[in-house]
């Protein structure tokens, strides 16, 4: 049969369905993801720099970068033992790290090589026994309500020179007699409670003296000779209290030149210290 010379063409139209919300597909998830992940660290950081410490800081950080020895033997060469044979005697028997005669000279003999410096044991050690006389020394106030009278002059504190005894004069109890250099009764058997104290220890000792200020201009000023015969006199009754006199390094006078106290003539400046030094200085 033949066809209709006036039909309409037939059009089909294919739709093309896109998926996955065009080109860049579901990538913008993942970099969402990646930014708000980032985010968050960055808000926990801030977080950990505020409620922190800095050693707690310091221990973070190390943990996040630890540091892993790998040779405890530092050496030029690539071998198993740091550039050196098993049998360079005159390397590794004084390392510790091995030997190969069987009866090495006291020269070759291998000496133990710990990794640790000596010095740093026996800084430690002297810290211990700095902290043991400030243990002491405290726990001579709970013995008797004298020696808890005693101990209110007193303080102490640990510096870079070692651990320095303060003693200072109270408004109702001097250390003393009036401004001269001669002790009170209560100085004196504080000075005989701390040589008890200061002999359980080796430390040498170091004794200074300060005055407070006086409140006008004198034409013979004594701050100077003052300071300096109390320590004197501190030194003396130590003495006579069977210290030997071998640990005393220093007897120093400072007038009023290092007031304890805003108020420079106060009489809490009317002090004398003894400073237990340390041995690694």
């Amino acid at each position: 049969m033949a066809g209709q010379g006036n039909a309409a063409p037939v059009i089909i139209k294919r739709k093309k369905v896109i998926q996955g919300g065009g080109h860049h597909g579901g990538a913008w998830k993942v970099a969402y993801a990646d930014f708000v992940t980032a985010m968050m660290a960055f808000f926990m950081l801030m977080w950990l720099l505020n409620a922190t410490t800095e050693k707690q800081r310091k221990g973070i950080a190390d943990y996040f970068n630890p540091t892993i020895p790998v040779n405890r033997i530092s050496g030029g060469g690539d071998g198993a033992f740091g550039g050196n044979s098993v049998f360079t005697e005159e390397t590794l028997s004084q390392t510790g790290t091995g030997a190969t005669l069987s009866q090495p000279t006291d020269a070759d003999r291998a000496r133990g090589d710990t990794g640790t410096d000596a010095s740093d044991a026996e800084g430690a050690a002297a810290a211990q026994e700095l902290a043991a006389v400030e243990q002491n020394l405290l726990a001579r106030g709970g013995e008797s309500m004298t020696m808890e009278q005693l101990l209110r002059h007193v303080v102490t504190r640990v510096t870079d020179e070692g651990l320095v005894i303060e003693l200072f004069d109270l408004p109702d109890a001097p250390l003393f007699v009036g401004d001269t250099a001669e002790m009170s009764d209560q100085g004196q058997a504080l000075v005989a409670m701390l040589a008890e104290v200061l002999a359980i220890s080796t430390n040498e000792i170091a004794l200074n003296g300060y005055v407070r200020a006086h409140p006008i201009t004198l034409i013979d000023n004594p701050v100077w000779p003052l300071s300096a015969d109390r320590a004197q006199a501190l030194r003396v009754t130590l003495e006579g209290q069977d210290m030997p006199a071998a640990r005393m390094q220093r007897v120093t006078g400072y007038a009023d030149r290092k007031p304890a106290t805003t108020d420079p003539t106060a009489i809490r400046n009317n002090r004398i210290e003894i400073v237990l030094l340390r041995r690694d200085r």
